[in-house]
């Protein structure tokens, strides 16, 4: 009887159904993530615009920009927006430029923004930045980014001044993997 059976239970394994696999379907494999990460922040306190009782352009590095030295995410990236928000609780206004910077520090593109004085309640500026084609390109060879903030007239500003200028930044990144 048992004979019977695993003979019965080997047929039906040799006779069930199975269907064709076609392993060239890996060759319309399409991905298309969207990556949401931080970029930036920075917080600076009045005071810290004075040095030895004189007011001062402040600037800087915020961090290499590198992330394009790997050929895939360079090769797969097809649009990046960056969002910026900038809080001001100085009474000063100010302008800030962004700047993205190649190997040799050379300027490739520059984001300005425009920042009204704190009259007691905070000044928010928010501004969103769309990278694709020719804009996308020059992100691409990017590696550093810089930024000057200058204090534009006003009410002189001492060791003793209140307030801050708050820089926020955030990138969404939109691949395509083929």
């Amino acid at each position: 009887m048992q004979k019977i059976v695993s003979l019965l239970f080997l047929s039906l394994i040799l006779v069930s159904c199975s269907s064709k696999l076609d392993f060239d379907q890996v060759n319309d494999l399409k991905l298309e993530p969207v990556i949401v990460a931080n970029l930036s922040y920075f917080d600076i306190a009045a005071p810290d615009f004075v040095t030895n009782g004189q007011e001062t352009i402040v600037s800087g590095s915020l961090q290499n920009f590198d992330v394009f030295r790997d050929s895939f995410f360079r090769d797969n990236l097809v649009q990046s927006d960056f969002f910026f928000e900038i809080t001001n609780t100085i009474n000063r206004q100010y302008r800030l430029n962004l700047l993205l910077l190649n190997s040799q520090n050379r300027i490739l593109y520059s984001i300005n923004f425009n920042v009204s004085a704190s009259a007691g309640t905070p000044q928010v500026v928010t501004q969103k930045e769309i990278f694709k084609d020719v804009k996308l390109d020059l992100l691409k060879q990017s590696q550093r980014i810089a930024y000057h903030i200058i204090m534009l007239p006003g009410k002189s500003l001492t060791a003793a001044s209140t307030g801050h200028l708050i820089f926020k930044s955030s990138a969404t990144v939109y691949m395509d993997i083929q």
